[in-house]
């Protein structure tokens, strides 16, 4: 038996776009999901209790104001060697490290949906090429006051 992922002729998989009518594929028209009114679904379990509340229009500044500081950030800690920020984790008490991408991806999804998305922690990062968040403010200030007096 020979499984064929290609279009052929006027058939389409139904995940895919239709090409000939310049459809976007979107979430609602993925595969089924094989767990489907199943009342025992795996889940279920990871669903919140609560959908999040929308960010108040302060909440959104703020989070805006600190994708632009990290963009500044990751501009002048980079190409030094800084991979990341460190944040202690309100609920674990441990230290998370975050490349550049993660945390703008984290910031994005928070304004997007409201919360930030789950992901595995670093596997053994290099503990010295990430500092915290003022560490980087204080930084990039410095920086910039300097060249400044130039």
């Amino acid at each position: 038996m020979r499984l064929e992922l290609a279009l052929l002729g006027s058939w389409v998989l139904p995940w895919t776009r239709d090409l000939s009518r310049g459809d976007a594929m979107n979430l609602d028209e993925g595969p089924l999901d094989p767990f489907l009114g199943d009342p025992h679904d795996p889940a279920a379990l990871l669903d919140d209790a609560e959908p999040p509340q929308p960010l108040s229009d302060d909440e959104r500044a703020d989070v805006q104001a600190d994708l632009a500081e990290l963009a500044e950030f990751q501009g002048t800690l980079g190409p030094i060697g800084v991979d990341g920020i460190i944040v202690e984790c309100a609920d674990c008490g441990e230290q998370h490290y975050f490349a550049w991408e993660l945390m703008r991806a984290n910031l994005l999804a928070l304004l997007g949906e409201g919360r930030t998305h789950v992901h595995e922690p670093a596997y053994s990062p290099n503990q010295d090429a990430y500092v915290s968040w003022d560490y980087a403010r204080g930084y990039t200030d410095a920086v910039a006051a300097l060249t400044k007096r130039r």
